[in-house]
């Protein structure tokens, strides 16, 4: 299974897009499943339902971090890269969506009456926000 078709499949269950993300990611990079999918918690709906950063890019961001982050702080190499493939990250989900925001991405304000009623009534969960994990997904399976 292709680590966006795991992602997406994640998804399907329940759990939030940067979970999706990480966990279809994790144990190839030494995380249990389980760590994983605590750990990202914290970051979905753009950050505790918060409309800010779309899950699905703070997971593909901690994926990075899993292959590539420093774990020594003289290794500004690593540092280096990480960054660098954090930032083409960035750019290619912009690339591709015009926004990292889950505001901007669904085109309203997460936990307002108004903006839940547009999320609900627009299934904006099944017909954008997978789409954004896969591509998520995608976009880190050709950086790494």
């Amino acid at each position: 299974m292709t680590h966006a078709n795991r992602a997406a499949a994640l998804f399907d269950e329940g759990f939030s897009c940067s979970q999706a993300v990480l966990a279809a990611f994790a144990e190839d990079y030494g995380l249990e499943r389980e760590t994983a999918l605590r750990l990202a918690q914290p970051f979905g709906g753009g950050i505790g339902r918060g409309g800010d950063w779309c899950g699905a890019v703070t997971g593909a961001l901690m994926v990075i971090g899993l292959k590539h982050g420093r774990v020594r702080s003289a290794d500004v190499a690593a540092k280096d890269r990480t960054y660098a493939l954090v930032n083409e990250f960035i750019r290619s989900f912009r690339e591709r969506h015009g926004a990292v925001r889950c505001n901007d991405l669904l085109g309203c304000e997460m936990g307002t009456p108004a903006g839940d009623k547009a999320i609900a009534e627009g299934k904006l969960h099944e017909t954008v926000c997978r789409g954004l994990v896969r591509d998520a997904a995608e976009i880190l399976d050709a950086l790494l």
